[in-house]
């Protein structure tokens, strides 16, 4: 098995771009968390009034509504549950 590091990568490619994630649950939390240790500007997206917004805020994450975190973003990862997707 090969396992890649930080050291292994370019991390500029992506340090430079705005993600969102939308969702933060356990792969929202996982990704956000990562993304933002590696110096990734990152917003989570969630609905008004969600019980996640204090949850990441409480990681220091920035946080919006859906509509607000996509518009800016380079890169956007849907990690919601299948059934509320639609």
């Amino acid at each position: 098995m090969q396992v890649y590091y930080d050291k292994d990568c370019d991390l500029s490619i992506i340090q430079g771009k705005k993600v969102s994630i939308l969702g933060f649950g356990s792969q929202g939390h996982a990704h956000a968390c990562n993304l933002k240790e590696s110096g990734v500007d990152v917003t989570v997206g969630l609905r008004p009034g969600s019980s996640s917004i204090p949850k990441a805020e409480a990681y220091g994450l920035n946080t919006a509504d859906v509509e607000s975190a996509v518009a800016p973003a380079y890169v956007v990862m849907v990690l919601t549950p299948d059934e509320t997707q639609a």
